[in-house]
C-alpha cells in the first residue's frame, strides 16, 4: 500500500500552508513536550471554525433522526404490546401470546441492536458514516413495514429484528457523522442533541400509543408510522456529504487518489459550513491532514490494536460511561414508574401510558437543559452533578421500599431526581463521550464495541431485574445500584477527561 506524507502532499498544493505542529523524537507531539500545553494546531483552529447556523441544522438533523426512531420504537412498544395481547383490539387471531412471545416481541428490537453492532464493526470504516446511516434508514423502512404487516407471531418477530439492526447502525454511526461534521464550538450540543431526538421520539411514541392502543389493530398503526419517518431520514443522508475526516482518512490509508479525495474533502466542508467557511476550507482540510499524519494516522488498524495503547484508553473511557449508564438502574428504575405514581395517589397516573408521557415530557426537558449546558460548563461537570443526584436518588428510593412505604412523596421526588439527573449526566454525555474519544482510523470499530456493550448491558439489566427484584427485594436492589453509581462516581472523577472546546484531533493528542 502506497502511503505519502503532508511535505510531499504540501508541495503538490497550491495552498498556502498553515503553521502544523510537529512530532518530536519522543515521538510527541509539540502539544505534549516540555511540559509546556499549547494548541496542537499554532493557529487555533477552534476560533475560526466559521459556519453558519443554517448549514450546521442538517448534518445533524437526518442522523438525528436515527435517534428519533429508536426512541419513538420503545415508546410505541410499550402500548403495542397492549393492543397486540387484546382480543377486541388486536385485529389479529393469535393475540392470545405467551409471556415468552410478548417478551420476543419487546426485546426483539433490542436483540437486533446487537447484531447491528456487530455488523458495524466490520463494515463501519469500508461503508463510511453516510452510507451506514442509509444502510439504517433501509433497515429501519423494511422493519417498520414487516413488523407493520406481519401475517403471524414469527414474521413479525423477524421484523424487529430488522429493525433493530437498524436501530445498532443508526446508534453507532450518527454520533461519528455528527461529531466528525460539526463544528467544535457547538459539537458537545449537537451530539445531545441527538440524545434529545431519542427522548422526542420517546414521547411521540408514548403519545401515539396512547392515542391507538383502543384502535382495532393499532399495534400495526404505532408501528407503521416509523416507515415514513426512516423514508426521511434516508433520503436527507443520501443528500448530504459524507465526512471530510473520513474521506481524509481513506487518502492517507492510499485508499484512493490523494488528490482527488482531497478536493472532495474540500467540497463536502463547503457544504457542510454553508458559504460562511469563505476560502478558509482548503486550509482547514490541510490542517486535518497534517494532524492526521503526525497522529500516525496511515496505519489502518487491526483487531489487535483495539485493546492497546490510545485505544484501550479510549475503550475504557467511553465503554466504562456506557457501562455504568446501565447497570447503574436506569430500565429498572422506569419500570417501577406506574406504581410509584399510583402510591402517591395520583389517580389519572395509573394508565402506564399516561405516566410514561409524564416522565417523557420530564425526560425532555431535563436533556434541554443538558443541551445547552454541555458546552458552556463541560462534560465533567455535568457528568460529576448528575450522577452524585443519581446516587442521592437510588438511596431514596432504597429507604422508601426498605424503611419509608409510609411517605409515597419520597419516592416520587426519587424517580423526578433520577429521571432529570440521568439526562443531564449519563443520557447525553455518554453518546458524546464515546463519539469523541476513540482515534479517527480506530474510531468506527471503536464505537461500535461502546454500542455494543451499551446494548448488551441494557439486555443484562432487563432480563436480570425481575429474579434479582424476587430474590433481594425492591428495596436492597436499589440500594445495589446506588453502590454501583457511587462506584461509577469515583470512576468519572478520576478517569474521564473535559473535553470540551477541543478538536477531535486535539483530544487524541492531548488526553489519550
Amino acid at each position: 500500500m502506497k502511503l505519502w506524507n503532508v511535505k510531499e502532499f504540501s508541495m503538490a498544493s497550491d495552498v498556502e500552508q498553515p503553521a502544523f505542529s510537529y512530532r518530536a523524537k519522543n515521538g510527541k507531539s509539540s502539544a505534549e513536550t516540555d511540559g509546556i500545553e499549547e494548541p496542537l494546531l499554532k493557529n487555533d483552529s477552534r476560533e475560526y471554525e466559521h459556519f453558519s447556523v443554517l448549514s450546521a441544522i442538517l448534518p445533524f438533523l437526518f442522523p438525528a433522526f436515527g435517534g428519533l426512531l429508536y426512541g419513538y420504537d420503545i415508546g410505541a412498544t410499550s402500548s403495542a404490546t397492549i393492543s397486540i395481547k387484546s382480543a377486541t383490539s388486536s385485529g389479529i387471531s393469535w393475540y392470545n401470546l405467551s409471556p415468552v412471545e410478548v417478551g420476543l416481541i419487546t426485546s426483539g428490537s433490542l436483540y437486533g441492536a446487537l447484531i447491528g453492532s456487530v455488523l458495524a464493526f466490520n463494515v463501519a470504516d469500508f461503508l463510511g458514516r453516510r452510507r451506514e446511516l442509509i444502510l439504517s434508514s433501509l433497515m429501519y423502512l423494511i422493519g417498520a413495514l414487516v413488523t407493520a404487516l406481519a401475517p403471524n407471531f414469527v414474521i413479525m418477530v423477524i421484523g424487529r429484528f430488522i429493525y433493530g439492526i437498524g436501530i445498532g447502525l443508526a446508534m453507532h454511526a450518527a454520533p461519528m457523522y455528527i461529531a466528525e461534521t460539526a463544528p467544535s464550538q457547538i459539537r458537545g450540543q449537537l451530539i445531545s442533541l441527538k440524545e434529545f431526538f431519542i427522548v422526542l421520539g420517546m414521547l411521540v411514541g408514548y403519545i401515539s400509543g396512547s392515542l391507538l392502543v383502543e384502535t382495532v389493530a393499532g399495534w400495526r398503526y404505532m408501528y407503521g408510522v416509523s416507515s415514513p419517518l426512516a423514508v426521511i431520514m434516508g433520503s436527507g443522508m443520501w443528500w448530504l456529504p459524507a465526512s471530510p475526516r473520513w474521506i481524509l482518512l481513506r487518502a492517507i490509508q492510499g485508499k484512493g487518489e490523494v488528490l482527488a479525495l482531497r478536493d472532495t474533502a474540500i467540497y463536502c466542508l463547503c457544504r457542510l459550513r454553508g458559504g460562511a467557511i469563505g476560502d478558509s476550507a482548503p486550509q482547514k482540510v490541510d490542517e486535518i491532514l497534517s494532524e492526521l499524519s503526525h497522529l500516525r494516522e496511515e496505519e489502518e488498524a487491526t483487531i489487535a490494536e483495539m485493546f492497546q495503547g490510545k485505544c484501550l484508553k479510549a475503550l475504557i473511557i467511553g465503554g466504562g460511561l456506557v457501562l455504568f449508564q446501565q447497570i447503574t438502574g436506569q430500565p429498572s428504575v422506569l419500570y417501577y414508574a406506574a406504581t410509584i405514581f399510583q402510591s402517591a395517589g395520583f389517580s389519572a397516573a395509573s394508565d402506564a401510558t399516561k405516566v410514561s408521557i409524564l416522565l417523557g415530557l420530564w425526560k425532555l426537558i431535563m436533556t434541554g437543559v443538558a443541551v445547552l449546558a454541555v458546552d458552556r460548563l463541560g462534560r465533567r461537570p455535568l457528568l460529576l452533578g448528575g450522577v452524585s443526584g443519581i446516587v442521592i436518588s437510588l438511596f431514596l428510593l432504597g429507604s422508601y421500599y426498605t424503611y419509608l412505604g409510609d411517605i409515597p412523596a419520597v419516592a416520587v421526588v426519587a424517580l423526578l431526581v433520577y429521571v432529570g439527573c440521568y439526562q443531564l449526566s449519563f443520557g447525553p454525555i455518554g453518546w458524546l463521550m464515546i463519539s469523541e474519544v476513540f482515534p479517527l482510523r480506530l474510531r468506527g470499530r471503536g464505537l461500535s464495541i461502546a454500542v455494543l456493550v451499551n446494548f448488551a448491558a441494557n439486555a443484562l439489566v432487563t432480563f436480570a431485574f425481575s429474579p434479582l427484584r424476587e430474590l433481594l427485594g425492591a428495596g436492597i436492589l436499589f440500594f445495589s445500584f446506588g453502590g454501583i453509581a457511587v462506584l461509577s462516581l469515583i470512576f468519572i472523577f478520576f478517569i474521564i477527561p473535559e473535553t470540551k472546546g477541543l478538536t477531535l484531533e486535539e483530544i487524541e493528542a492531548k488526553l489519550l
